[in-house]
This record gives structure tokens, sequence and C-alpha cells, in this order.
């Protein structure tokens, strides 16, 4: 039996859509932000990133909710988006004044990192258009009781844009709930973002708001305790890892007070260096955790977009199978094999993530 009620395809113009803002992503290959001359660009952003890989990875039917400043930036992204298979139609275009003084198109300057150097992101996302989004801009009942999506995914570094985002986000989830879409959120702690709207309390307020909404919920031990303030001791920051018991006693915790939880999950990664990590994921579900097989020493080339593949390949697994164990594989594999290449993006199929489940090595293909 299935973990999740959920639609069937044919009542539904969409599989998924993701809500979020999608940014440029500048990229200095092997060198540095601060020395470059060049740089290799892509379009990125976490929600998006999920909607993609479901897309371009696993082929199901996706959108985005976004918006963008209507200058050749954003035009530029639009045609990344268009690429990837993604439908665009829900895109709101706002006009540019120019200079970008009132409106403009995220930025984000990427390193990948190599060894003991860490991975930098380095984000310029200041008056975007998605961060000035309202939840009076998209006609929900339309989107979710008219043309019908079997999944949203939405996060809490788009909530953490704005209050106008944080808004749009409750209601968004509101709405797609009445109708029966299943919602999965990645919470995404990131103080910097949350710091100009009123912080850790203001993080805490939206997150506690929106979980009250969400089926399948996401996050590590930091986003559990910052977001929705359960506290897990023991965790040593320093080496990025997590205490699995503790992760599972504070889920268990979680989902008493959020009975609404369906599936709570998260990766297990252990940074070795930025190019050697250990990698695993586990997920919950009617009472049962469900661990991944564990890859020690996963050799990464780009860390940035694997926790959103993780999720892609998770969501595609409970929508295909219903089965929260082999959910979780499916999401381990696709989040493990979107780090062997450059950009935000998977650049997997779904056949190498089904070899990997299957136990599948790195041979040569012929």
């Amino acid at each position: 039996m299935s973990v999740l009620k959920i639609k069937d395809a044919a009542s539904c113009k969409y599989d998924q859509v993701s809500l979020g803002e999608i940014m440029l992503r500048l990229d200095p290959a092997d060198g540095r932000v601060r020395t470059a001359r060049n740089f290799d660009v892509w379009e990125g952003g976490g929600e998006y990133n999920v909607a993609r890989g479901l897309r371009r990875c696993f082929g199901l039917r996706t959108g985005v909710i976004t918006a963008f400043a209507d200058n050749e930036v954003g035009r530029l992204i639009e045609d990344f988006i268009l690429q990837g298979g993604v439908d665009a139609s829900m895109i709101k275009w706002e006009d540019f004044d120019g200079l970008g003084r009132d409106v403009r198109n995220g930025l984000n300057f990427t390193e990948r990192g190599f060894g003991i150097r860490g991975a930098v992101g380095v984000p310029d996302r200041g008056l975007t258009a998605a961060s000035k989004i309202k939840p009076t801009d998209f006609d929900w009942e339309h989107i979710f009781g008219n043309e019908g999506v079997r999944w949203l995914h939405t996060g809490g570094i788009f909530a953490a844009l704005s209050e106008t985002t944080a808004e749009t986000v409750i209601e968004a989830v509101k709405v797609a709930r009445k109708y029966g879409t299943i919602i999965s959120y990645d919470l995404n702690y990131r103080p910097s973002l949350w710091k100009s709207i009123g912080g850790l309390e203001k993080a805490q307020e939206v997150n506690r708001e929106i979980a009250k909404n969400i089926d399948v919920m996401i996050g590590n031990e930091e986003d559990f305790t910052a977001c929705l303030g359960f506290e897990v001791e023991g965790v040593d920051e320093n080496i990025s890892s997590i205490d699995v018991d503790k992760f599972k006693a504070m889920i268990n915790t979680a989902v008493n007070e959020f009975p609404n939880f369906k599936v709570t999950a998260t990766t297990l990664r252990t940074v070795k260096t930025a190019t050697l990590n250990d990698w695993g994921a586990i997920c919950w579900a009617n009472g049962e955790f469900h661990e991944a097989v564990h890859r020690p020493n996963l050799e990464i080339f780009d860390r940035v977009g694997g926790g959103d593949s993780f999720a892609s390949g998770l969501i595609y697994g409970l929508i295909e199978t219903g089965n929260a164990s082999m959910a979780v594989q499916y999401g381990a594999a696709h989040g493990a094999l979107a780090m062997t290449t450059p950009g935000d993006t998977s650049m997997a199929t779904k056949s190498d993530v089904e070899k990997l489940v299957a136990g599948g090595g790195a041979r040569v293909v012929r």
C-alpha cells in the first residue's frame, strides 16, 4: 500500500510544480570567483532544481511558479528552464526599470571547492522579482483546482526571502491541501536570509505555520532545530555529520506534534573534504525508518544541488512506487549522481539511477 494518497495523473495537468526563486549561477569552473576571467553559466534554485530533476531525469510533467524582471538576464534564465523541459507558463514577468533599483534577477556565484578548500556560494539576490512575490500574484484556485497538480514542492529558502514570500508559501500550501495535492517542503535553513525579516524567531513562526499543511518534510537536524524548534544534542558541526539515533528521536517528537507529516527525510552526509564525502539518506513513514545504502568516500565533483536531487529522487520514488524504502534509495542514488557533474541541476538519467539502486558500479559503458 502506498504511503501517500496521490491524485491520478489523468486528472491533473502537472505531476509536480515547484514554487521558488531561480537564479543565474556563475561558476568559475576549477578556479575561484575572486580571480576568475570566465564563468560557466547555469540556472539553479533549491525548489526549481527538484522540478527540473523530475522532468529531465524521471520524465514527469513539471512546472515552476516564480517571477523574473523582464530583461535579457531574465529571458536567459527562462531559456535554461525551457531547455530543461519545465513548464514556464506560470512565470510572472515584472517590468524592468532599466537599472535594477526596483526589481532585478538574482545571481549566484558558486565555487565548487576542492580537497581542503570548501565550496563557496556568493548570492546576489537583493530586490529580485521573486522576493517581491505576493500571495495575490497567482490564481491558486485555478492552478490547484482547475488545472490540477499532483505534487507541490517548495521550501524555506523561498519563504525566507521576504515577508510576502513567506505569506505566499502559507497561502499556496493551504490551497494545494484543499484540493488534495501532496505537498513537500525542504526546510533548508539559511540564517543569513531570515536575518532581515526577523531572524530565528520569524523562521520558527513561519515554518511552524507552513508545517501544518505539509505531507513530506525534508530537512537535516539543524533545519528541524532552527525552523521547528526541535532540539538535537551532540551534533558535531565541525564534521557536518548527524547522529542517526538522535535524529530518529527528534523525528518521533516532530510527527507527534505534526501528525499531518506522512514522510520525513534527510540526507546523511559526513564531509571529509570538499571532494570526498560519506553519503546516505534516511526517511520515516508510517512509524518506520528506512535507510538508503550508505556510500562511504563518495567522490564529489560539485556538491551544490545534491540535496535537491535527493528530494526529486525521493518524490519520484514515492509517486511511482508508493514505497518509502524504495523511494529513499532513489533519492540517495540520484543525489549521489547529481554531485558527479557541474551545475545545480542533475544530468543523470533514470537508467543511471536505477542501475545504482540495483547495485551497479562505475565500470565503463560501451
